[in-house]
């Protein structure tokens, strides 16, 4: 009974020596877990500040972008439009200069067609010969006036119309009881448009309207009386 009892306190001494032992090899464990925890948390928020930043710089590189993306934008407009504006000042330029030679050519041509006009008005054909000349000469004279008429060349009409320096050049005036003052009596020399702008301008005599002439006659009646009277003062004084 009493081998019995010790045993049994032996057994209890064994379990609680075990336990002890347990207890101080289960201790250290616990340790380490705690650790990992700590530098978990601070490796996350280190991950998470280096996060932060990254986006931060991201939204101020790609905000950096937009305002550069938007000066290349208007740079681009500006180059555009001052583009279209050199290739329109080119176009106008070269129909400027195409218009320039085409009237200086067509100028030097005109002189030659004032001179068929001048002698189509003086020939009178009378026989069959002159007849078949002047049909030749008249001829001549249209394909002359086609080829004007396909380069855009139109004769003025000048005769009844009001004066218009930007058109006409007068070279003669004259009274007229049939026109009225600075309206054209008649055409000394035709003018000519290219594409509705002058080529040439049309030399007129220009009306100065009814008694222009017995008002000068009056002005010259009245000087010559009055020298007159000034010849007759000065006889009388001597």
């Amino acid at each position: 009974m009493i081998e019995n009892q010790s045993d049994n306190i032996d057994n209890i001494e064994n379990n609680v020596s075990d336990q002890d032992k347990s207890s101080e090899d289960a201790a250290p464990l616990e340790d380490p877990i705690i650790k990992n925890d700590e530098s978990s948390q601070k490796i996350d928020e280190i991950n998470t500040e280096e996060l932060k930043n990254t986006i931060s710089n991201n939204d101020a590189r790609l905000e950096q972008l937009e305002k550069e993306h938007e000066t290349l934008k208007n740079q681009y407009v500006r180059i555009s439009a001052d583009f279209d504006n050199f290739r329109k000042r080119q176009s106008r330029d070269q129909d400027d200069l195409k218009i320039q030679l085409v009237s200086k050519t067509l100028t030097s041509i005109l002189p030659i067609v004032d001179n068929f006009e001048r002698a189509r008005q003086q020939l009178k054909p009378e026989s069959e010969e002159a007849l078949a000349l002047h049909r030749s000469y008249q001829g001549l004279y249209k394909q002359l006036v086609e080829v004007l008429k396909q380069q855009g060349v139109a004769p003025m009409r000048v005769v009844g119309q009001q004066f218009d320096p930007t058109l006409h050049e007068a070279v003669l005036k004259e009274p007229s009881e049939e026109l009225n003052e600075d309206f054209i009596i008649e055409e000394l020399q035709r003018g000519y448009n290219l594409e509705g702008k002058v080529l040439r301008h049309a030399l007129v005599k220009v009306s100065m309207g009814p008694g222009k002439q017995d008002s000068q006659d009056e002005v010259e009646k009245d000087k010559v009386e009055e020298d007159i009277d000034s010849d007759e003062n000065t006889s009388e004084d001597v």
